[in-house]
């Protein structure tokens, strides 16, 4: 009875350990976002003046909390452009991502077991180096006067240079090269655990290649895509290193338009209300993935 009592309690507490995590690095923070966005704009240091100061005093001062910030986000333009072209810009970017790492996945799963974990490690491998570096890279290669476009007029193929820099179009690569391994592993992880007996039963019965792939490889993937894109939209979507290095002046994304707000208008209640509409946008896919799992599941 003891041993199966302490084997509880370490459960539990092994159990505790993500959501003290989730506690103290999203939900503490997300409170004094949510805190600050029902505030008021002041000139002061920090830029806010704040409506209630504890949880103690919260019932008191119910009646002065402030949602102007929320409507000044209704109210403005800039704001729902910026919301809609990151909704835009996201999704394609998750889509290309998806259209790229299935095939690199799929290969790495079809190979020799022994070869797979070094597959794996170069697929990580751009995660070795900063972040930040691997970016700036990029505004090498698409530049007007850079590798790309240098090495498409060596070979004569453009005559005049690709303006792929400061464009949309270089933040969705941007994005699709960073994200590119959180979508590669857990397409591979859906597929390598797949049973090989399912694609021998089909061949049997005279499905070919593209049938056996169509009707058992990529439907049993379902899972790993879902959760790859999940990985990409999400961080995609709030972005801001990508379009600030690689997009142009007219590049609107709701992260950057984020940070315009808390460190040059220095207004943060507008700010942290746009982040606290992001965070609810984003549960919107969050719902919709794990309804669609209880569906594969059947629960």
């Amino acid at each position: 009875m003891s041993q199966r009592a302490g084997r509880s309690l370490s459960e539990r507490l092994v159990l505790l350990v993500p959501y003290v995590w989730l506690l103290v690095l999203f939900l503490a923070p997300f409170a004094m976002v949510a805190k600050i966005s029902i505030s008021q704009a002041a000139l002061a240091q920090p830029p806010y003046v704040p409506v209630f100061e504890s949880l103690a005093t919260l019932w008191d001062k119910l009646g002065e909390l402030t949602v102007a910030a929320y409507r000044g986000l209704a109210d403005d333009r800039l704001y729902i452009d910026a919301y809609i072209s990151s909704l835009r810009l996201a999704g394609i970017a998750t889509l290309l991502t998806l259209l790229v790492a299935y095939p690199m996945a799929y290969g790495i799963a079809n190979v020799r077991p022994t070869l797979r974990p070094a597959l794996v490690l170069l697929a990580v491998a751009p995660f070795w180096t900063s972040f930040l570096i691997r970016v700036y890279a990029w505004i090498t290669i698409l530049k007007d006067e850079g590798l790309l476009n240098t090495a498409l007029r060596a070979l004569g193929i453009i005559d005049e240079p690709l303006h792929i820099f400061a464009t949309d179009w270089a933040v969705m690569i941007g994005i699709v090269y960073s994200y590119l391994p959180f979508m590669v592993l857990p397409v591979y992880n859906a597929i390598a655990k797949q049973d090989p007996t399912l694609l021998e039963a089909a061949a049997d019965l005279g499905a070919g290649p593209l049938a056996r792939f169509w009707k058992i490889t990529f439907p049993l993937s379902r899972p790993g895509i879902l959760a790859g894109c999940l990985l990409v939209f999400i961080p995609a979507i709030g972005e801001f290193v990508i379009p600030d290095l690689l997009g142009g002046s007219d590049t609107l994304m709701i992260g950057r338009t984020i940070w315009v707000e808390f460190f040059e208008n220095r207004d943060w209640p507008t700010a942290s209300a746009a982040a606290v509409v992001l965070l609810a946008f984003l549960l919107v896919p969050l719902a919709i993935s794990q309804r669609l799992q209880r569906l594969e599941t059947g629960e």
